[in-house]
């Protein structure tokens, strides 16, 4: 199959220097292969998602240098996939999950959980969820707020080989626990959705940042409870600020708009020494 990568900012908040390197690589990559690059906006938190947002993405990405060569159609330049208009896929593939059982309906809080845990959190910072729900025989009224989790295969190893990282594993019910799949305000999940999206837009190989190597594992499983291909993975190092903090979108001074304001160039960017990979 012809390589397919994809971009896939989130509009809330600026691109900062630490997504225009992993864009800059998906792009690198694609072009290498001679493959297509996909455009697509992971838009689904609501609250804090902004069309002023997807619009600064769009420039700062053309600013930058980076072209995509596939997405919808306007007036004859490639737009952006969003996935507020895709949730009748994410619908679909949810109920396919809990036709084979996958998941199951949770009505803890934040508080319910905190309280319980005896595990440590995840790798990524998530709380390894407690199973409360999950042999649960009792539960709340259906007047309280339902999430729905997937039920991860404790202790089963979930392996992948990655492009930049190498051999990566991590343990089910140990590194990461049941997560959501369809949150309570009745929207699926990033995991749910990104996991969809990638398959359904045949992409070969997914290349972020390594603060989402365990979402990885934990889309390999949304991958093989709804028969789909496994795509390859290329998690890109982070960058980091003068005090070698993550960047965030809240950092300031090192958003890709900021730093065109400044007069800095594309070409300076990829010069800088934390810039390099």
């Amino acid at each position: 199959m012809r390589y397919r990568g994809r971009l896939a900012p989130t509009p809330t908040g600026y691109l900062h220097l630490g997504h225009g390197r992993t864009f800059q690589i998906a792009a690198e990559r694609a072009a290498a292969a001679r493959g297509i690059l996909v455009l697509r906006m992971d838009d689904l938190d609501l609250t804090r998602s902004r069309p002023e947002y997807e619009v600064a993405a769009l420039e700062d990405l053309a600013w930058f240098g980076l072209a995509w060569s596939e997405g919808p159609d306007i007036g004859g330049l490639f737009g952006p996939y969003r996935q507020s208009e895709r949730i009748a896929l994410y619908r679909d593939a949810f109920e396919r999950l809990k036709a084979v059982s996958a998941v199951y309906p949770c009505y803890c809080s934040r508080k319910d959980i905190a309280s319980a845990l005896v595990a440590p959190h995840a790798l990524d910072d998530e709380p390894v969820y407690p199973g409360t729900c999950r042999t649960a025989s009792e539960f709340p009224p259906v007047a309280r707020r339902t999430c729905w989790r997937f039920r991860v295969p404790d202790g089963q190893r979930i392996s992948f080989l990655d492009g930049a990282v190498g051999e990566f594993s991590l343990t089910a019910g140990r590194d990461f626990g049941d997560f959501v799949v369809w949150r309570q305000d009745d929207l699926p999940s990033y995991q749910l959705a990104c996991a969809v999206d990638d398959a359904l837009m045949q992409i070969t190989e997914v290349v972020r940042g390594a603060d989402l190597l365990v979402s990885t594992a934990r889309q390999i499983l949304v991958y093989q409870a709804l028969g789909y291909p496994t795509p390859s993975f290329y998690h890109c190092p982070l960058v980091t600020d003068e005090q070698g903090v993550r960047l965030a979108k809240r950092t300031r001074g090192l958003s890709l708009r900021e730093l065109r304001a400044q007069g800095t160039t594309p070409k300076s960017i990829r010069q800088r020494p934390d810039f390099l990979r």
